[in-house]
């Protein structure tokens, strides 16, 4: 098994949590830092990179990504790719790993399939709260829940999102007004099909070696919007594929580091104004049939082309997508 996180921080208990799980299991603990930290990292069955060891990779992105960005976690990827990874698994360093997230993990995954057309808000499914994941649109809030299968079926799904328990992923609007804690029922699996939307995150996901090619993150957009778009391209790409996005009950716990939430709402806005058409933009594109690792990267290139046009990224994002295509098809 092989992790990724990126941190500005010493080891915290989530991390140290995890990597004794994984040199139990001789897995690897892959730790990115940033300019401002931290200098070492001493946890077993641990990988770190500081800033200058990252400039030192042989990776075509690792002298060109900005400092000081969650989409140095670009690196982190690279390296579990380049060392023979399978499947990875991304997560924070707030989060605890609960018994669940160390059960075996395969595509094939089980439960209600959701053939909804457009927003799915997956978070109502696994709670009564009036909840939301971050990078839901604000304006479907309210809307009523589409219907799921009540039937379990098996899809591929190459990209799993878990649930977080306690401090889970939503947007700073639901934390100034919403209570937290929360803990999600351990329902069963979520799989959507083609045309069905929510947005995923990097705080608990699984990647199997087909999708690693959608692990790109943005650099040229806020820290809150990164991972979302991302998400939002690396959908799109998974129905060309002939698979889908599954979300699973929570497997882990999140005991949230210090944010500012003022801040937080404020890298947060091009997001609460353009998400829903960010979907519609993708929706739109005619790309090609195929999981080649060729083909899913002129995907995503496709998808980041007409984002640039569409002025929701600027131009500059093209040439750092160009050097993670180049450096992603040498390793899958």
């Amino acid at each position: 098994m092989q992790i990724v996180i990126t941190t500005i921080f010493p080891p915290t208990p989530g991390a140290a949590a995890i990597a004794k799980s994984l040199e139990e299991r001789g897995g690897i603990l892959w730790v990115i830092g940033d300019r401002s930290g931290p200098r070492d990292y001493q946890l077993p069955a641990t990988r770190f990179y500081d800033i200058a060891s990252q400039r030192e990779l042989a990776f075509s992105l690792a002298t060109s990504l900005p400092e000081r960005h969650y989409a140095r976690k670009n690196l982190g990827y690279l390296l579990a790719a380049q060392s023979g990874a399978s499947v990875l698994i991304e997560t924070d360093d707030d989060n605890l790993p609960l018994p669940g997230f160390w059960e075996p993990r395969s595509p094939i995954l089980s439960g209600r399939r959701a053939q909804a057309q457009g927003w799915l808000n997956v978070y109502a499914l696994f709670s009564s709260s009036r909840i939301w994941p971050r990078g839901f649109p604000l304006e479907c809030v309210n809307a009523p829940l589409p219907e799921t299968g009540t039937n379990s079926e098996s899809r591929e799904c190459l990209i799993q999102q878990g649930l977080a328990n306690k401090n889970p992923d939503v947007d700073a609007v639901y934390r100034f007004i919403m209570p937290l804690p929360i803990d999600f029922a351990d329902g069963p699996s979520v799989l959507l099909d083609s045309g069905c939307w929510c947005p995923f995150n990097t705080q608990n996901t699984t990647w199997f070696k087909p999708a690693f090619p959608l692990l790109y993150l943005p650099s040229h957009c806020t820290f809150r919007m990164t991972d979302i778009w991302r998400s939002f391209v690396a959908q799109r790409c998974l129905w060309e594929m002939g698979s889908c996005l599954g979300f699973t009950r929570a497997t882990v716990c999140q005991e949230r580091n210090e944010h500012n939430l003022l801040r937080d709402f404020q890298q947060e806005i091009p997001g609460y104004l353009n998400n829903d058409s960010i979907r519609q933009t993708l929706e739109g594109l005619p790309l090609q049939q195929g999981r080649e690792c060729h083909t899913v990267c002129a995907n995503v290139r496709q998808c980041y082309l007409a984002l640039v046009a569409k002025g929701f990224i600027p131009a500059p994002e093209l040439g750092l997508l160009e050097l993670w295509i180049r450096d992603v098809s040498a390793l899958v």
